[in-house]
């Protein structure tokens, strides 16, 4: 196993800096290995290089079966890491128990195949829905009893994530979007997480594929999956296409420089940004282990940093704390958003 940056979110937990996205596994998002032989090949590869920890779902469609057969083939099954969701329906918030909170935790431990989930993330759409206390002590309770490792929340604006730790809630991570293209974090979540000692976990730091080599010079995409349509609406956001093509030409000559690709440097600035604990890049049709090593060796310098600060001076940042567009029910962004996936009766 190679050695690659990990860092310690808890006393006796620690993970690999480079977190192994499962969405793309799911049906919409893009699609991983053709088959679940290569899944699992895929999944071996990561972990003998080292990149032990994996992101899922209870929504991502079949990502936790996926991942509890996979633990099965280890010879050691707990030298990785599994880190899942928990996302109840939008339609039925105000109709969540602790019996269906209780239920929906055993699928998942069932579906892993484990006594404890390592990192449960959950998530609350409308803040204006009343349940959201009555669900934080039922995972505090299944915390007490053994059934969670460790707590953490995903998409929460400054506001909650800030009465959560004042209230004595130990949440340790802090899952949302953040990338070159997205730097909502930055007006408020990063100060928040940097003074609660909480990780910062970035989703989203390639914009579904956006910032990379591929549309280097290239013209907006005429058809694209949920994915890819929810990263282009973050472009219009910036200003419109023009404005990433400026961004990946100034992204290329860093790469140029360090004879890497355009999604190294935009995945390597992520990393280096305050409060982020790891960046989660999604499984694809390939490993990406060789990748991630690759990643792990590359450093900036004060010259590639500086090239970086200047471009983003000049480009806008999307509106709103984190998820505040996703969370307008009347915007674009909503629109595509499927906030309906679980069905647990």
């Amino acid at each position: 196993m190679s050695e690659v940056n990990r860092l310690e979110l808890a006393p006796g937990y620690s993970i690999s800096r480079v977190i192994n996205g499962c969405w793309q596994l799911s049906p919409d998002h893009g699609g991983g290995p053709g088959s679940e032989k290569d899944v699992l090949r895929t999944f071996a590869e990561l972990v003998d290089h080292g990149f032990t920890t994996f992101d899922c779902a209870d929504i991502y469609s079949g990502t936790e079966e996926i991942l509890g057969k996979f633990r099965r083939t280890l010879a050691d099954p707990d030298c990785v890491e599994i880190h899942t969701k928990f996302v109840p329906d939008k339609r039925s918030l105000h109709e969540l128990t602790n019996e269906k909170i209780d239920a929906a935790l055993d699928r998942s431990l069932k579906r892993l195949g484990v006594e404890q989930i390592d990192l449960v993330q959950y998530h609350w759409w409308d803040y204006e829905v009343t349940g959201l206390d009555r669900l934080t002590e039922r995972l505090l309770h299944a915390q007490k009893a053994g059934k969670i490792n460790l707590l953490g929340v995903t998409n929460f604006n400054t506001r909650r994530l800030r009465k959560l730790r004042d209230s004595g809630a130990a949440i340790v991570t802090m899952q949302t979007q953040y990338s070159l293209l997205d730097r909502r974090p930055e007006y408020q979540v990063i100060e928040c997480c940097v003074e609660k000692n909480i990780g910062l976990l970035a989703y989203g730091v390639l914009a579904g594929g956006f910032l990379t080599d591929t549309y280097l010079g290239r013209e907006s995409p005429a058809t694209m999956n949920r994915s890819l349509q929810k990263y282009r609406l973050i472009i219009d956001e910036i200003g419109g296409w023009a404005e990433l093509r400026r961004l990946l030409k100034c992204l290329r000559g860093i790469a140029d420089k360090h004879r890497t690709t355009v999604d190294a440097i935009a995945a390597r600035w992520a990393l280096d940004q305050p409060a982020v604990a790891a960046i989660i890049l999604g499984i694809g049709s390939r490993s990406r282990a060789k990748r991630n090593i690759a990643l792990a060796q590359l450093q900036l310098d004060n010259e590639d940093r500086q090239k970086i600060a200047t471009h983003l001076r000049t480009q806008a940042i999307p509106a709103g704390d984190t998820y505040d567009l996703e969370r307008d029910a009347n915007g674009p962004h909503a629109a595509i958003i499927k906030m309906n996936l679980q069905g647990i009766e």
